[in-house]
């Protein structure tokens, strides 16, 4: 099965018993890379990131038959990543009884604990300034910088107006600047 095959094709294989499995599978080739990077940015520890894409997709393998393509395939898949990579957090919220902007700085600690951790680097003080972003920001900031998700496909996976997402952007970018400028 082609990992190149068309989304269309791929529902379509996946709806008949015998190529399920192989559908499947190259639904998941075509797309983990993204989806794991994308899940990474919000939960930021790697064996995080793993269980949150493992979680994610068992809840398209058994809701993918009912699919009813009035999205881009791509985009529900986002818009699963992000909820679980949101409950996920949302749990860890619950488990250490805070909220998420009290949580920020622990995730800006395991940032800091990666290998090869240099605060001078600019791609590593991105990442902290990112990660000092409120929530809803830092999604909308991760998906337009580092996925290029048009606004219109993001209020789709985010279900949120065009505009108001521009404006998350908007106000996202100024506060990374100015944390980039002054540390």
């Amino acid at each position: 099965m082609a990992v190149n095959a068309d989304d269309q094709e791929l529902l379509s294989l996946f709806q008949i018993p015998e190529s399920k499995e192989k559908a499947f599978t190259a639904i998941i080739t075509k797309y983990q890379e993204k989806l794991y990077w994308h899940i990474r940015r919000m939960v930021v520890d790697h064996e995080d990131a793993n269980d949150v894409l493992q979680n994610m997709f068992i809840k398209v393998w058994k809701g993918l038959e009912n699919f009813r393509e009035d999205a881009q395939l791509y985009t529900w898949l986002y818009r699963i990543a992000t909820n679980e990579s949101l409950s996920f957090l949302e749990q860890q919220k619950k488990r250490a009884s805070v909220s998420f902007d009290e949580m920020a700085p622990g995730l800006s600690n395991k940032l800091v604990a990666e290998k090869g951790f240099d605060a001078q680097k600019l791609e590593w003080k991105l990442q902290l300034a990112i990660q000092q972003l409120p929530e809803k920001q830092r999604i909308v900031f991760n998906l337009r910088y580092y996925d290029e998700m048009p606004y219109e496909e993001m209020s789709r996976v985010l279900e949120t107006s065009a505009g108001a997402l521009k404006a998350s952007y908007h106000h996202a970018v100024k506060k990374i600047e100015d944390f980039i400028l002054n540390h």
